[in-house]
């Protein structure tokens, strides 16, 4: 019930979201936007979020390595299948997806292999900062004064997300530092639990600090920051190609704003970030500009399309491979422990 209660309230503010994009927007001059768009741009971001892919699973082989020897083509595959999941399913469920994938494919704990998402994400953030503060410093200055308002919550979030995801690090390091002291620290929650429930937490504890091994491996560390840096970049072109196949007036130098807006948008946990990404092109691009709204609602489905296509249709093929289907997806997501365990 309360997993139908969660899907529930997330599709409203899905619908809620695709509203406000879609409203006060003339469909046919969306339409005529689109048909107008220039193939070769869009094709060339196409093959940016097919890139992006594969630099992803190669920088995941980096954080994986504490656990084991992942092939490339392993964890090319878990990455597509976790963002089809995420593209499809509501609240993140490929985040549960794509580790357990994995450790069925590389014979590894899924609970260590979720650790290693958590890193993935805190790098991202951090990565994402990074581009934001260039454009701040260096690109855009002359943007605060076209929208002070938008410009400086654009910075105070992206401050807000930059301290909290270095507290998380720094904890993560702490918990990383000794698997087997935090092991035997949580089986002391034997004097207050049943021993088997206390047992069960002790191990999963220990393996998902065993997971957070490359963060006791500066050569890992950086070698995932290393891929981090062309991954985003890599996002960046596929962003500004869609601005130029829509005539929009992006220079690339400033398509690093659009991605901090863009990762607000997808922190709403709807499918596929439907709407929320949706909703927070548009307003980047009309708001720092002053895109007409019937392009800029074009051009954000396109990039929305392009951007989840690949993932999407590889991911359920590969998924297809195993016998994974949308509703054992779902069932795992909801059974969350049962993938961690």
């Amino acid at each position: 019930m309360r997993s139908r209660v969660r899907t529930l309230v997330v599709l409203v503010v899905a619908a809620a979201l695709v509203a406000l994009f879609l409203s006060n927007v003339d469909l046919w001059r969306v339409l005529s936007e689109i048909s107008q768009a220039q193939p070769g741009w869009l094709a060339l971001s196409l093959a940016t979020m097919v890139i992006n892919l594969a630099v992803r699973a190669i920088r995941w082989q980096y954080l994986l390595e504490p656990l084991g020897e992942v092939r490339f083509g392993a964890a090319f595959r878990a990455t597509a299948v976790g963002f089809a999941a995420s593209t499809v399913l509501p609240a993140r469920a490929g985040e549960v997806i794509r580790p357990y994938f994995l450790a069925r494919q590389a014979n590894m704990s899924a609970t260590g292999a979720f650790a290693t998402v958590i890193l993935e994400r805190l790098l991202d953030v951090l990565t994402v900062l990074g581009l934001l503060a260039s454009f701040v410093f260096f690109f855009g200055r002359d943007l605060e004064q076209v929208n002070p308002t938008w410009f400086a919550a654009i910075k105070w979030a992206g401050a807000t997300a930059g301290g909290v995801a270095l507290t998380v690090l720094f904890v993560l390091f702490v918990l990383a530092g000794d698997p087997a002291r935090l092991a035997r620290t949580m089986t002391r929650l034997e004097q207050v639990l049943p021993s088997a429930l206390a047992g069960l937490i002790a191990r999963i504890a220990e393996k998902f600090a065993t997971g957070l091994g490359a963060i006791r491996r500066p050569s890992r560390v950086l070698g995932a920051i290393a891929w981090s840096i062309p991954l985003w970049l890599s996002i960046a072109v596929g962003i500004w190609a869609v601005a130029e196949a829509f005539r929009l007036g992006v220079p690339f130098t400033r398509s690093s704003l659009l991605i901090a807006v863009l990762t607000l948008g997808v922190a709403v946990p709807t499918p596929g970030a439907v709407g929320g990404f949706h909703e927070a092109f548009r307003l980047g691009v009309t708001a720092f500009y002053g895109v007409p709204d019937a392009r800029a609602v074009g051009a954000a489905i396109v990039l929305h399309v392009l951007t989840v296509g690949p993932s999407l249709l590889l991911g359920l093929y590969f998924a297809g491979q195993v016998g994974l289907n949308l509703t054992r997806m779902r069932e795992l997501a909801d059974n969350s422990g049962e993938v961690q365990a």
